[in-house]
């Protein structure tokens, strides 16, 4: 996927996926932190999603008190077209 560019990505069907990750600050747990993370990644199984919130719970201090997250496809293959000319004003 890192070798991809946007372009192919969203043409393979990835789509941009945006979470707002809450924590507890590891000195004090009664404070809530935010975090977003964003990458393109493959709905409905998020693999890099996931892969990123197990990384937080094995390497990082800050407890998770909730991930909530959004995907939007920004562009699908029916929706792509070849253009054959180019208009050029000026």
């Amino acid at each position: 996927m890192r070798d991809a560019s946007e372009m192919e990505l969203m043409l393979n069907g990835y789509g941009l996926t945006t979470a707002q990750i809450l924590y507890r600050m590891p000195d004090h747990p009664h404070l809530l932190q935010t975090y977003i993370w964003q990458e393109y990644d493959l709905a409905p199984r998020f693999p890099a999603l996931f892969r990123f919130v197990e990384f937080w719970r094995d390497k990082l201090e800050g407890p998770l008190h909730s991930v909530s997250y959004t995907h939007r496809k920004l562009i699908a293959p029916n929706e792509w077209r070849s253009v054959n000319g180019e208009l050029v004003l000026h």
